[in-house]
C-alpha cells in the first residue's frame, strides 16, 4: 500500500468513527431538545424553534449515517491488510473486538433515537 492511500485510508477510518458517534451523540442532543420543548408547555413559538433545530440536527445525523455507510466500503476493503494486521501485530485484538462491539452499539443506539425522535415529530407536527 502507498504512503497516500494509507493516509486517505486512515482518515476515512478516523471520520467513519467520528461519524459513528455523531450519530449517536445527535440523537441524544435532539432527544434532550424533545423533553425540554415537552416541559415548556408547547406553544406554537416554541414548536417553530424546536422544529427549526429537529431539521438541522437531522441534517447532520443523515451526513453521519451516509459517512458510515459510504466510509465502510473502503474500511471493509483494506480492513485486514490497515487494522487487522496492525491490531495483531501488537497483540490488540481484543481492544479491536471491543471498539467494534462499542461501534456498533453507538450506531444501533442512533437509529433508535431517531426513530422514536421521528415519531415523537409527527406527533408534534401534528
Amino acid at each position: 500500500m502507498s504512503p497516500e492511500l494509507g493516509v486517505i485510508i486512515m482518515m476515512n477510518n478516523y471520520f467513519h468513527d467520528v461519524a459513528t458517534a455523531l450519530l449517536m451523540a445527535s440523537g441524544f442532543f435532539i432527544w434532550i431538545i424533545v423533553k425540554k420543548y415537552d416541559d415548556t408547555g408547547k406553544n406554537p413559538e416554541t414548536g417553530e424553534y424546536f422544529l427549526k433545530i429537529y431539521s438541522s440536527a437531522t441534517k447532520l445525523a443523515k451526513f453521519a449515517l451516509i459517512w458510515i455507510v459510504l466510509g465502510g466500503i473502503p474500511r471493509t476493503i483494506f480492513y485486514k491488510d490497515f487494522e487487522w494486521a496492525n491490531a495483531a501485530g501488537k497483540g490488540q485484538i481484543p481492544a479491536l473486538i471491543v471498539k467494534h462491539i462499542l461501534a456498533f452499539a453507538f450506531v444501533g443506539t442512533g437509529v433508535y433515537l431517531w426513530h422514536r425522535i421521528n415519531r415523537r415529530v409527527k406527533e408534534i407536527k401534528g
